[in-house]
């Protein structure tokens, strides 16, 4: 195995295990310790873990302050957004009535839909989704009023959760701002708008996480769910096979 090889993997290994021992990655690669600290000292300066006594752990990032308002991240990744949409798309029958969350993703989505041949009816609670429909004349949708949150993305609240809890989606997608492999956390930077995935969840025939590849390595202000409450997870890249089995370990369809 060549150098970048094993430290790929060891980025990942800490990853999705939390944390690693020197000894322990000496032992598995067959190299010296001395090899593994070198490797360690690099990944650290290269901002990919975290050096301890004996080991390392791993860095969870969160989303910047500046792109809590979905606006802010409209623009950015715009092509890994554009490829989870059309996975998200394919999975689409006609007759499908389908919610789209707040997600930045879910407004490709949309676009896609307003532009496609698919007969689906949308629910949303997203102003940016409405606004692509409106200038589409999609007219097969749905929208959810409420209390306007901070960033004036989308409306939740009881009001919106309590219109919410009279449908029954044949098929839900979440966005979220990041996933916890180790811990099996899904996260979410507001509690009210997590309370609001919550519910869309619990009246969703099947879920499903749209996660670009980097969220990995993130994490939000709440755990609105779990990896296992999801049926599948879209994302950009192709999973690793580690990463893939800790989603299937938890009855995940990686799409």
């Amino acid at each position: 195995m060549l150098a970048k090889e094993r430290q790929n993997a060891i980025v990942e290994e800490v990853n999705i295990n939390g944390s690693v021992l020197v000894k322990e990655l000496a032992r598995k690669y067959e190299v010296t310790e001395d090899s593994i600290r070198k490797d360690l000292t690099l990944l650290e300066k290269n901002g990919l873990l975290k050096k301890t006594y004996g080991g390392a752990m791993r860095i969870r990032n969160k989303i910047s302050v500046n792109e809590l308002t979905a606006s802010k991240r409209i623009g950015k990744h715009t092509q890994e957004k554009i490829q989870i949409a059309r996975k998200a798309y394919e999975l689409l029958e006609d007759g499908d009535m389908i919610f789209l969350d707040l997600s930045t993703t879910n407004i490709e989505l949309a676009r896609l839909l307003a532009q496609g041949s698919k007969k689906v009816e949308v629910v949303t609670n997203m102003v940016e989704i409405l606004s692509v429909f409106i200038e589409n004349q999609y007219r097969n949708f749905i929208f959810i009023g409420g209390n306007l949150n901070q960033e004036w993305d989308a409306f939740t609240g009881s009001i919106a959760n309590a219109q919410i809890e009279n449908y029954r989606f044949d098929k839900s997608f979440l966005g979220l701002e990041g996933v916890d492999l180790q811990k099996g956390n899904v996260y979410n930077h507001s509690v009210d708008e997590a309370m609001t995935k919550k519910i869309v969840m619990e009246h969703s025939v099947r879920s499903y996480m749209l996660m670009e590849y980097r969220k990995l390595n993130m994490e939000g202000n709440y755990a609105y769910a779990q990896i296992r409450d999801f049926d599948g997870v879209l994302c950009e890249s192709e999973l690793t096979e580690s990463q893939k089995e800790a989603f299937l370990k938890e009855d995940v369809e990686c799409i």
